[in-house]
């Protein structure tokens, strides 16, 4: 079975603003990517990423959402699917991490 690749779409919403939306699996092969992307949004004041594109996340893509927060400050995850919201709450990175169960941030302006 071939590896889904991961990929990552930046749009900015408003100033100060911008949002990764994934698609694909994160994992210890995609990581990577998510890291460096996220390497070009310092000094951002907000960062919404969108996971409801993903269908598999792994430790090493939780390591990458922690590496994300590490880089540009609060993160905000929205799309969250039952099986990462497990891996958050087990691992106890929700406290870390903001989810957004509201999904889509259009929806609450």
């Amino acid at each position: 079975m071939p590896h889904q690749l991961l990929t990552i779409e930046v749009s900015r919403p408003d100033a100060g603003h911008v949002r990764l939306r994934l698609t694909g699996e994160l994992d210890y092969d995609t990581a990577p990517e998510l890291v460096a992307a996220a390497a070009e949004l310092r000094g951002e004041q907000q960062v919404t990423i969108d996971l409801s594109g993903v269908g598999l996340c792994d430790s090493s893509g939780l390591s990458a959402l922690l590496m994300v927060r590490r880089g540009v400050g609060a993160i905000r995850l929205t799309g969250v699917s039952p099986q990462v919201q497990q891996l958050l709450d087990r691992t106890g990175l929700t406290e870390l991490l903001t989810v957004d169960d509201g999904g889509d941030l259009r929806a609450t302006g």
